[in-house]
């Protein structure tokens, strides 16, 4: 079952970079207390992802965040060192990474999606969420393209 607006964020726990490579990141406390911008993509480095949907997010972060939002947060269905390298490579610093390897958190959102006939597996649909507090307030998730969740459309939402 997809999650939906109103709906409390499931806690599950996924990865992300610190200081020393990879470490565990509890969903349940990324969102709790905090206003969080979330977009999910179903790979990074992959052409839509890379050349459209982080690129909005990458030039309207000082926007988002002006709106009172605390985070900024990225996540994919792969491992947490090619997340770290796709944010490089995108000049995504002001974003909190996050690693789904498994596909536990998709899974757990209902936004897991059967990829394998490209040779992707279990990847993420791609979506775009505001949670206040761990309760999501706005989701918006793409069958094509990048109308629901870009960085245009969470602007006009918060």
């Amino acid at each position: 079952m997809t999650i939906s607006t109103g709906d409390k964020i499931p806690d599950v726990t996924i990865k992300t970079n610190g200081a020393e490579g990879p470490e565990d990141i509890s969903t349940g406390e990324l969102f709790a207390g905090k206003r969080v911008v979330l977009f999910a993509v179903p790979g990074a480095f992959t052409p839509g992802c890379s050349n459209t949907h982080m690129p909005g997010f990458v030039v309207k972060a000082d926007e988002i965040l002006a709106r009172g939002v605390d985070t900024i947060a990225c996540m994919a269905v792969n491992d947490a060192f090619v997340m770290d390298a796709w944010q490089k490579s995108q000049n995504a610093q002001a974003f909190t990474m996050l690693a789904d390897g498994n596909a536990d958190f998709a899974r757990a959102l209902g936004l897991d999606m059967d990829a394998s006939g490209g040779g992707m597996g279990t990847r993420s649909k791609r979506f775009a969420m505001i949670v206040n507090d761990g309760v999501i307030e706005y989701l918006g998730v793409d069958a094509k393209g990048v109308d629901q969740s870009s960085a245009e459309t969470v602007l006009g939402k918060l």
